[in-house]
């Protein structure tokens, strides 16, 4: 067979792969946002159903002919394919086909389960299912790569490329140079709060006004409430995004949805012209973060985007006074706090470190799940110096280990580093950036994202994307320089001399 028809029938083969993933993402969809709790049972055996589907084509014997008939192809998307859908095939076919089912129905389980645990802080309830979906990973794991860290051999499935020794080198690098800041901080005085609550219809226009003009296409998705905002790309047309709204917590829900906007944006950039190739998808879940984090962070919590955003708010909350000032400072206040997703942007990868390594810990065998609760309170009291007074606000705050998302948290952390780069790399390439953002004008952000990551797709690997955009830099060194720039600013605080 030629490599012309050989590829020809590969890609049919990943787009049904890719319509089978995006079933698979309705249907978890549907389960955050509308599904009733009494259809959890059906729910885990069609999410079961369709995860055997997609394990069954992902494992499929003609694959190996077909990549094999790339071997050597100097065609870039060709040898694309054959790198990213290698690794995939690989891991897949030596994980057996119970595991997946015993998978895909703990993972539909653990969800429910963990949202009724959340609500009424009972971790008893939760631990059983936990332990489980510890098990199965550590046994889909070792299926995989018996002569790997486990730890890593799930890594490879959100970075490829990234390492347990990367990463514990470089959130010591980044652990290290908050320290000094924090400590700054702690010593001036805080920046106050908008004392005030807003009415949370009032904010979900706003919201959908904010999401449309970063660029997302409200005819190919769609913004609803769910306990933990997501973004599910289903494929072309089909990319939705969910936030969480509530009257005393606006930055926290603006945040929120400024946040998977940007998750979206890249979904609906990505060079679907490809699809079936498996160009057509994110490069990583770490370059997948630095989009949201960048909005949510650098361009949504600067001065310029409340100077757009200030005068809105009268129009949708009554009594709220159109000031800029307030708002930037009120956005940027640094404060160890108990939840994830609510933190500032300096202690907010301390509460990745926490995760990362009680992660390890949990994969290494040196930590049981019965034992998380305590470990996690004594890390986040000697990160970031708070105590959870309970598991909700703690252990049972986030809902990846749910789903068996082991290995995800470090891909936050990774977009951070990438997006401070970015930022970097924006700024030099738009000088008039934040003129334009004050303006309301999103479009030449949009528009250097969309040339330089979305349409890359997954052609390179994501740390060659990054250096394709950015050029050579630290990123690590990037962070810390646009954390102390902004916070010392605005704290009124220098950096001092070799930190």
């Amino acid at each position: 067979m030629s490599e012309s028809d050989s590829f020809g029938e590969l890609r049919a083969h990943v787009r049904r792969i890719e319509t089978l993933s995006g079933i698979e993402g309705t249907l978890d969809w549907d389960q955050q946002t509308m599904m009733p709790p009494k259809a959890a049972a059906l729910r885990g055996e069609q999410q079961a159903l369709v995860a055997g589907l997609a394990h069954e084509h992902i494992s499929d014997p003609r694959i190996e002919g077909w990549l094999a008939d790339l071997e050597g192809t100097e065609d870039p998307v060709r040898a694309a394919a054959e790198r990213n859908l290698g690794r995939t095939y690989r891991r897949e076919k030596r994980v057996p086909a119970d595991l997946v089912d015993a998978l895909a129905r703990a993972k539909s389980e653990g969800f429910g389960v963990w949202v009724a645990a959340k609500k009424s802080d009972d971790w008893a309830s939760f631990q059983p299912k936990l332990e489980q979906l510890v098990s199965l990973s550590r046994q889909r794991a070792a299926a995989i790569d018996p002569d790997r860290h486990p730890y890593e051999v799930l890594l490879e499935e959100f970075d490829p490329g990234t390492t347990v020794a990367s990463l514990r080198d470089t959130f010591g690098r980044l652990r290290d140079g908050l320290v000094p800041l924090l400590e700054a901080i702690a010593g001036a005085p805080a920046l106050p709060a908008v004392d005030r609550t807003f009415d949370v219809a009032g904010q979900e226009a706003l919201h959908r006004e904010v999401a449309a003009a970063l660029g997302y296409d409200f005819e190919a998705g769609r913004l609803d409430p769910a306990e933990h905002p997501f973004t599910s790309g289903m494929g072309p047309g089909d990319v939705r995004i969910t936030t969480r709204l509530a009257p005393d917590d606006f930055f926290g829900g603006l945040g929120s949805t400024v946040h998977e906007t940007g998750h979206a944006l890249y979904e609906q950039g990505l060079p679907h012209a490809h699809r079936g190739t498996t160009v057509a998808e994110a490069a990583s879940f770490g370059l997948h973060e630095s989009q949201s984090r960048f909005w949510e962070n650098t361009i949504g919590r600067s001065e310029a985007f409340f100077r757009w955003l200030a005068p809105k708010l009268p129009g949708h909350f009554e009594g709220a006074t159109p000031d800029a000032s307030a708002l930037y400072r009120a956005a940027n206040r640094v404060e160890p706090s108990l939840i994830r997703v609510e933190a500032d942007e300096v202690t907010y990868n301390l509460h990745i470190v926490v995760r990362f390594e009680l992660e390890l810990a949990l994969f290494e065998g040196t930590l049981a799940v019965a034992d998380l609760p305590a470990a996690w309170n004594e890390k986040y009291a000697e990160y970031l110096g708070v105590t959870p007074p309970d598991d909700t606000r703690g252990v049972l705050q986030d809902v990846h280990w749910s789903s068996g998302a082991f290995g995800y948290f470090p891909s936050y952390t990774l977009g951070n580093l990438y997006a401070a780069s970015m930022g970097r790399a924006i700024e030099a390439a738009l000088p008039d950036l934040w003129d334009r953002v004050a303006d309301g004008d999103f479009a030449p952000i949009l528009g250097w994202l969309r040339e330089r990551v979305h349409a890359r797709g997954h052609l390179l690997e994501a740390p060659e994307i990054v250096r394709e955009a950015v050029g050579e830099r630290d990123h690590v060194a990037d962070l810390l320089g646009y954390l102390w720039s902004r916070h010392g600013a605005l704290y009124g605080v220098s950096r001092p001399e070799g930190v």
